[in-house]
């Protein structure tokens, strides 16, 4: 029997963060990475976007959407706030750090975040197309799904994904639009091996970020695939996140 991922909350001290996975992802890709923040004492929040995470592969494209997933990270938001910690930051992995830069574009309160592996400026081609049903097929066969149920499925997610990959991208272009509205240290961090979008999305958004003279710390992990948090670079990662939190955390701390 195969487990439904579900959101974590690991509560320790009162400096907070919010981590946001990737399109057809869950909870799971932020784990590793939850897990490291919390040996330094902070408090991580990973929700799970509508339709993601689920028994049923479709449900990513069935019920949720844009829309519905700005909701979500919205609601993620203001769930840390109202809980009172002394400084919130946010990250994102993929489409996450789509929702991730909406929410510093919109929330005052955070401090810092950052993406990972995220075409939010984009640039080149995405595989995620082709790639999307590849994993699919994938979780009916974890799931041991009945084979015209999984013929049925894939054809289905074959027919309706690239119009729901347009409606992200259609929104992730006004984020890019509303850059100028991010007022506190971004980070930004790109696998040199990406399969899934094109490595220079990393560099296109540092270099728009520079050029609006927002304060922008870039990292790229070499021969690194797209889910960074799990992947050959997740250790380096880690610590590179860990490294800029921790210089946010004591300035605000310092302020309060």
């Amino acid at each position: 029997m195969v487990r439904e991922p579900e959101p974590f909350l690991f509560e320790h001290g009162p400096n907070a963060v919010i981590l946001l996975h990737a399109y057809a992802g869950s909870s799971n890709d932020m784990r590793m990475m939850g897990r490291a923040l919390e040996k330094d004492e902070y408090t991580v929040y990973a929700p799970i976007f509508t339709g993601h995470g689920t028994k049923k592969p479709t449900d990513v494209i069935s019920e949720g959407s844009p829309e519905k997933w700005l909701n979500d990270a919205q609601q993620a938001v203001e769930f840390m706030l109202n809980k009172g910690y002394r400084s919130l930051a946010i990250f994102g992995l993929s489409m996450g750090g789509i929702y991730t830069t909406k929410m510093l574009e919109t929330y005052p309160e955070l401090v810092a975040g950052g993406t990972f592996s995220s075409p939010v400026v984009r640039v080149g081609s995405s595989n995620v197309a082709v790639e999307f049903p590849k994993m699919a097929a994938r979780r009916y066969d974890r799931m041991d799904t009945d084979s015209e149920e999984k013929k049925q499925g894939l054809q289905w997610i074959g027919e309706n994904v690239q119009s729901q990959l347009d409606a992200i991208e259609r929104f992730a272009k006004s984020v890019e639009h509303d850059l100028d509205k991010i007022n506190v240290p971004f980070f930004v961090a790109q696998g040199s091996a990406d399969e899934m979008i094109d490595p220079e999305n990393g560099d296109a958004l540092k270099n728009r970020l520079t050029k609006l003279n927002k304060k922008v710390e870039f990292h790229s992990y070499p021969d690194a695939t797209h889910v960074l948090t799990v992947n050959s670079a997740h250790h380096a990662l880690e610590h590179d996140v860990r490294n800029f939190l921790s210089k946010i955390f004591e300035v605000e701390n310092d302020r309060k």
